[in-house]
């Protein structure tokens, strides 16, 4: 599935949905958690139940549930069965036995949805994002976050004075990248919350494009178009791409080839390969 921009809406606002889907984005995570005050929890499940059962449009519909072990994820969990979402996003993962806990209740509940963990909420998540790899079947992606896990260590922050993020998260950054790529599945870049900075969104979502993340979460529709821009390949390098590939099929045994003035080899050919996938895969 097609996953450049991932757009946060509060369940229990459902007069949002609307104005949420026509922003573009290629899933809505209609959220459970933390952008539903205690006291509207089952207004939320109620309305994002709502909206399961109506017709769709374009977005998908991702639900963010509670976090697994606590009888608000059960109630959430209650709440959407024999619905159909197109994934649950699953907070404070902690790698594969996560995954298979989720899938377990989501399947007994006659759920039948991928997951997308987000990843790194937790001191014990970072040392279970290499085990991704092994619940890759029910995977819809995966993803970090930047918040929770200062709270939980007592950080002041994740990020510097000028926005970049220090060192720790830096590294919880690029172990998800590893882990969602090693794993098969779509690496999403967290969310960049400053969210009338267009400039600043412009900058962080290129970045995540060049490291290799395949798309972004978004807290706002306005920073939907930024984040689509950002993980669609340009025409040019898309033909490109096909340049090479076609290259290499024209000369099978060949290690390395001369394709618009430089030389090229197999990783270039991967890389071709890999970017034509995410243009001309399953929408």
């Amino acid at each position: 599935m097609t996953l450049r921009s991932l757009l946060f809406v509060p369940g229990d606002r459902p007069d949002r949905f609307a104005k949420a889907e026509s922003s573009g984005a290629d899933a809505l995570i209609l959220d459970l958690e933390d952008a539903v005050a205690s006291g509207a929890k089952d207004a939320a499940r109620r309305a994002v139940a709502e909206r399961l059962r109506a017709p769709r449009g374009r977005s998908r519909l991702f639900v963010r549930v509670n976090p697994l072990g606590t009888p608000l994820f059960d109630a959430d969990i209650a709440a959407l069965e024999d619905l159909e979402p197109d994934a649950v996003v699953l907070p404070k993962a902690e790698g594969a036995r996560s995954v298979v806990a989720c899938a377990e209740c989501l399947s007994g509940n006659r759920i039948a949805a991928p997951i997308l963990p987000i990843a790194t909420e937790t001191p014990a998540a970072i040392f279970g994002l290499g085990s991704y790899g092994e619940v890759r079947d029910h995977l819809a992606g995966l993803t970090w976050g930047a918040e929770d896990l200062p709270a939980a260590i007592g950080a002041s922050t994740s990020r510097e004075s000028d926005g970049r993020f220090t060192p720790p998260y830096e590294i919880a950054r690029s172990l998800t990248l590893f882990a969602a790529h090693a794993a098969g599945t779509a690496a999403i870049e967290t969310v960049y919350p400053a969210f009338k900075d267009e400039a600043g969104l412009d900058a962080f979502a290129r970045r995540a494009a060049r490291d290799g993340f395949t798309g972004m979460m978004a807290i706002h529709p306005a920073q939907v178009p930024a984040i689509n821009a950002a993980f669609t390949p340009s025409v040019d390098a898309v033909a490109a791409a096909r340049r090479i590939v076609e290259a290499f099929a024209a000369a099978p045994d060949a290690g390395a080839l001369q394709v618009d003035g430089r030389m090229v080899d197999a990783p270039h050919l991967a890389q071709a390969r890999k970017l034509l996938a995410r243009m001309e895969g399953p929408a």
